[in-house]
């Protein structure tokens, strides 16, 4: 360093001498212009009228198709325009206020609208967020109110054999308060793990703002992984054990252990860590779906432990069509059985165009013809979270009454 500043000091010195101009180094810090990362294209844009635009810088594309959850029928698309800048646009709707998924097709292939940073996971399907907002998305929406706390919470299964996590909400207030609370146990469908009611029910932002309303009692949600062979949802389970995910095989679903595991890990793991009101009345379990027949078979086995059940898109299921078996008449000795525990509320919901409504049907025939009372709620739609959204917004106001 010495030897290059001397080299230059003695140039200097000899263009003085020899009557030229010095030119001096340049020290001057420069700003260098930085190029231009953010992304110009608006997508999506929702107009006044609810109308939406959707937008795609593609230009070596050949065709850019868009499907909706708002669209009829699965897996319908709709194409987008290309003008001369190479900027692919839509316009579509007016569309409902909801909690929306999509995606965009260029060339065929799946893509994310990388101008929309909001992302929902149903299971391995990841799609982009649309929320239009008003009076039939209201309860879904992030509000200035009081909110609950969301934690991810490992326990030891000694049902299953190893360690399983589980997202627990608390209510507003819970950390500051000695209050004891009731627990609503809240259970997925087929393909989901115990992120689902997180990211695509949105369970928390409905409890805070239908206790901000006084609508629906303060409590504790729990939300756990009705997959028994599963520890967590993808990106946060341990490597896996060979031997686990085989050791239920592939009717895991009707395997009994979920439901065993839920009542003899879960809820006194729940009953010994957070402050709660261990007894019936202050017990409630709910589920879609999946969800749904493991809530008939934990109720059934175990009457007189909840007070509270919802079953959403479920009915009866034959066990024996899964390879089990006939389980239609020890079911139907267990309805009594449910019937004498004098359960305060079971509630039932499902869509017209569900594709299990007439297993719903013939839940509801046993429980008819064995005069347990229940609460019966039939929508419009499919096998859809706008209908299990929508059911839980009505069953969530009817617990610990």
């Amino acid at each position: 360093m010495k030897k290059l500043a001397t080299g230059i000091c003695l140039t200097m010195l000899l263009n003085v001498a020899l009557g030229q101009e010095v030119t001096r180094p340049d020290t001057t810090r420069r700003t260098a212009r930085m190029p231009n990362f953010r992304n110009q294209v608006v997508s999506p844009e929702i107009h006044p009228d609810k109308t939406v635009t959707f937008r795609l810088f593609a230009p070596e594309a050949s065709s850019v198709e868009i499907s909706g959850e708002w669209m009829p029928g699965f897996g319908a698309r709709e194409s987008l325009a290309k003008n001369d800048t190479g900027l692919w646009t839509i316009t579509l709707g007016p569309l409902q206020p909801e909690f929306y998924g999509y995606s965009f097709f260029i060339n065929g292939a799946k893509a994310l609208d990388p101008s929309n940073a909001v992302i929902k996971r149903d299971g391995n399907r990841n799609d982009n967020v649309l929320f239009i907002k008003g009076d039939k998305s209201d309860l879904y929406a992030i509000k200035d109110v009081p909110h609950g706390v969301l934690s991810a919470v490992w326990y030891p299964s000694s049902v299953l054999g190893f360690q399983r996590r589980m997202n627990i909400y608390t209510p507003p207030g819970y950390e500051d308060s000695k209050e004891k609370y009731p627990v609503l146990y809240l259970l997925h469908g087929a393909g989901g793990d115990e992120e689902a009611w997180v990211e695509l029910g949105r369970a928390c932002q409905i409890l805070d703002n239908l206790i901000s309303q006084k609508k629906a009692r303060p409590m504790i949600v729990v939300m756990t992984n009705g997959n028994p062979t599963q520890a967590a949802a993808p990106g946060y389970e341990p490597e896996i054990n060979e031997q686990r995910i085989q050791a239920f095989g592939p009717g895991n679903m009707i395997s009994g252990k979920f439901e065993e595991s839920l009542v003899k890990d879960v809820v006194p793991y729940i009953e010994k860590h957070y402050r709660v009101i261990s007894n019936r009345s202050a017990r409630a379990v709910a589920g879609l779906s999946m969800g749904g027949f493991h809530t008939l078979n934990i109720i059934t086995a175990n009457p007189g432990m909840f007070d509270y059940a919802g079953v959403m898109s479920m009915g009866f299921i034959n066990t024996k069509q899964f390879g089990g078996e006939d389980n239609r008449n020890a079911f139907e000795k267990q309805v009594d059985l449910l019937k004498a525990s004098g359960i305060k509320l079971l509630w039932i919901g499902c869509g017209k165009e569900d594709f299990l409504y007439q297993s719903v049907t013939e839940l509801r025939k046993i429980f008819d013809q064995h005069q347990l009372k229940y609460v019966y709620r039939e929508s419009q739609g499919g096998h859809t979270w706008f209908n299990w959204r929508l059911y839980f917004s009505e069953l969530a106001p009817l617990l610990f009454r």
